[in-house]
């Protein structure tokens, strides 16, 4: 390792929000509901589309794999942001920095990419309905899930490698609130160019290569609703559809927002709250928006409540069942 870095391979000091106390109590309060929002949310999500047999279907198969996805993507976060939030000292390891910003640019990555399979699904199943379960079968499905983590763990071993490799002059002041790419570069006491350009061409391909891929997908599954007869049929191809669009504007939104423009032509307040948003409250509305407009998984969670409430039921049943002989004794 550089020496220039050793005096700050034991931590690093995350600024985040401490230049403005009020706004911090704030923070710690919505980031707190939201990641609580998340957990139940997908973690939802996950068991009824587990347990349900009608959700056992390559459609749902990737939306238990985004839902697990959101739930690793805030957890490498929120847990260290809260500490900062609510305490004094605003420090994390280098070990713990290291690890964030590799499994935080992992995960970013395997989103991108699970979206771009997740239209490719809905390509499949509405302009080639004939063929879906051929086509998607659970062989093709798997591979296409690994294929996804393993290009972004590269993609994550690369970029990161590269930042970390960059000489910091013994500079540890990350001026935002996680372990982040960019904010990682600006502290290097070098010109950062090649690396800057290295994300860039890497952002390109990660990023705007799905979004085309979606964008073509969704072209074609326009073309294929407007022939469909059926209101019905039609109806509910829109409402699955657009489900997974509004995700698509959301998180690619804020992430081309953020990562794909020239230099630091956003402040970086605004930076922090674009993160923020695409970090935290992004997978907090993905089992929003994947549930309000879709009937199956509104009964599957329906039936998931009733079994929890009847199993809750039965064992309150047992336990005065046990008790009540005894205190008649």
């Amino acid at each position: 390792m550089d020496q220039n870095n050793y005096s700050s391979l034991h931590s690093f000091v995350l600024l985040g929000f401490s230049d403005h106390p009020k706004l911090e109590m704030v923070l710690s309060g919505v980031v707190t509901i939201f990641y609580f929002i998340t957990w139940v949310g997908n973690t939802a999500i996950i068991l009824a589309s587990l347990l349900d047999p009608h959700l056992q279907t390559p459609m749902y198969f990737f939306l238990r794999n985004l839902s697990f996805l959101d739930l690793c993507f805030t957890t490498s976060i929120v847990p260290q942001m809260l500490v900062n939030l609510w305490g004094p000292h605003k420090t994390i390891s280098y070990v713990g920095c290291v690890t964030q910003l590799y499994v935080y640019m992992w995960l970013g990555s395997s989103e991108c990419l699970l979206l771009a399979v997740m239209s490719y699904d809905r390509f499949i199943a509405i302009c080639k309905p004939l063929h879906y379960l051929v086509i998607m079968n659970p062989h093709f499905c798997l591979k296409m899930v690994i294929t996804v983590w393993s290009i972004s763990l590269a993609n994550s071993v690369v970029l990161c490698t590269l930042t970390l490799n960059l000489p910091r002059c013994g500079n540890n002041l990350l001026d935002h609130f996680l372990c982040e790419l960019p904010a990682m570069v600006k502290i290097a006491c070098i010109d950062t160019t090649t690396v800057e350009m290295s994300v860039f061409a890497l952002g390109i391909v990660i990023v705007l290569t799905p979004l085309s891929l979606i964008l073509i997908s969704y072209g074609y599954i326009a073309k294929a609703v407007l022939t469909i007869k059926s209101k019905a049929s039609q109806q509910k191809a829109i409402n699955t559809c657009g489900s997974h669009l509004t995700v698509v504007s959301i998180f690619y939104g804020t992430i081309i927002y953020m990562y794909l423009q020239p230099g630091n032509s956003a402040s970086q307040d605004q930076g922090k709250f674009l993160t923020l948003f695409y970090t935290i409250i992004t997978p907090s509305l993905n089992p929003l928006v994947y549930t309000l407009r879709n009937k199956d998984m509104k009964n599957a969670l329906r039936k998931l409540v009733r079994v929890d409430h009847e199993s809750t039921k039965l064992k309150r049943n047992q336990i005065h069942g046990k008790i009540l002989p005894w205190i008649r004794q």
